[in-house]
């Protein structure tokens, strides 16, 4: 059986042009001029039959976390995953594991390339190609999404782009923020709402329930599609999810901000959520997202896979019960945030929808792309960190 011999993981680097940050400084917005760098990682696990698993993606803590369990998977069979899994799991207990799902999916590429074969073949194939919806930039003062009509305007071109949704980031600033937020829900709703599903998300920005109350009627007169993670409980409130899911009729999408399997079975068993929100990278791997994904099938209810990358390609691929890919984060002006690290035609900008308004589920071995390393090494921080 194969035996992992050596984990790496190495931090990158690379530039967004005409991308900056929001006042508050945490939203990317559209900034003319601006060159902002974002920085990855990337790992591999090397084993002694001569095949790696490797994933790009994660943020500092949560490659951080794997520091305290690389060496237990030194040895390992890397084929083990469910073993692994629940071990790390209750070694990371006190903390939020994100450091499991960069580790676990390289480990799902391992099995890939070992059988031949893609992921989603491995997990049992339900499809080949997935519907997508475009998912924007917050809001700017800088002449792009800088007005409810220009976000009409972009969800116009989207539907002719071959789209079947649209979902809106807003404006930062408190002070303007909701009715802004309305007039943006109106305006979009007015223009495509009869031929698209729209989606709103204020990423948490809502100051009070009363501001999420007003906003939620408003996606209720143009007959959203959802409404995701609208106010500053900053998506943990079961109750308070419960309480606005009574008042309003436009279904509510949560759990993109609680980790792993159990919270999300919470949020769903206490009426808190109608959409189950999970994320391959965010809850512990492709094997924490599909467990996710089938407790929400056993509760009759959707999932919805947070964010583009080939990890969720593979995962919708063997997921009845979700509706849609979410090409993020988009925008007229400015290219989606997206690593420069795929060698082949796999991609994630906006024009990468055929005219079904569908992507393609790579079909080569483990995540099916093939990274480019050279880029990586030559835009990496010096932050390489080896375990044997």
């Amino acid at each position: 059986m194969p035996t992992i011999t050596r984990i790496e993981t190495t931090e990158f680097e690379f530039p967004i042009e005409d991308m900056g940050y929001s006042g508050h400084g945490f939203d990317p917005v559209y900034e003319p001029g601006t060159t902002s760098w974002r920085k990855l990682f990337a790992f591999e696990v090397h084993t002694d039959v001569g095949i790696t698993g490797e994933y790009v993606g994660a943020n500092s803590p949560g490659a951080a976390q794997i520091n305290m369990f690389a060496d237990y998977l030194i040895g390992k069979n890397p084929l083990k995953r469910e073993r692994h899994w629940s071990e790390i799991k209750r070694a990371l207990r006190k903390y939020d594991r994100m450091g499991i799902g960069p580790i676990d999916i390289a480990l799902w590429d391992f099995a890939g390339k070992y059988y031949d074969a893609p992921i989603h073949e491995l997990l049992g194939t339900y499809r080949e190609r997935l519907p997508a919806y475009a998912s924007t930039y917050a809001g700017d003062d800088a002449g792009g999404l800088d007005s409810p009509e220009a976000y009409a305007d972009f969800a116009e071109d989207c539907l002719e782009m071959g789209y079947g949704g649209f979902k809106i980031h807003v404006w930062a600033d408190e002070l303007r923020s909701v009715d802004r937020m309305v007039e943006t829900v109106h305006a979009v709703g007015e223009r495509v709402g009869d031929e698209m599903d729209l989606m709103l998300d204020p990423a948490c920005h809502l100051e009070t329930w009363g501001d999420t109350l007003e906003v939620g009627k408003a996606c209720d007169e143009q007959d959203f599609y959802w409404y995701e993670d609208p106010y500053k409980d900053a998506g943990l409130s079961q109750h308070g999810h419960g309480k606005l899911m009574e008042k309003i009729d436009t279904p509510i999408l949560q759990t993109e901000h609680v980790r792993g399997l159990e919270p999300h079975v919470d949020f769903i068993a206490n009426g808190a959520t109608d959409f189950v929100r999970a994320d391959p990278e965010y809850d512990a791997g492709i094997t924490g997202a599909m467990k996710i994904a089938n407790a929400a099938e056993g509760f009759g209810l959707d999932v919805e896979l947070h964010a583009p990358g080939p990890a969720q390609r593979q995962c919708l691929a063997a997921i009845r019960n979700a509706n849609y890919y979410e090409l993020a984060l988009v925008h007229p002006d400015v290219d989606n945030p997206i690593p420069p690290v795929y060698k082949g035609d796999y991609d994630d900008h906006l024009e990468t929808i055929d005219e079904d308004g569908t992507v393609p589920v790579p079909d080569g071995p483990g995540l099916g792309v093939e990274y480019d390393w050279e880029f990586i090494e030559d835009n990496a921080t010096g932050s390489v960190h080896v375990y044997e």
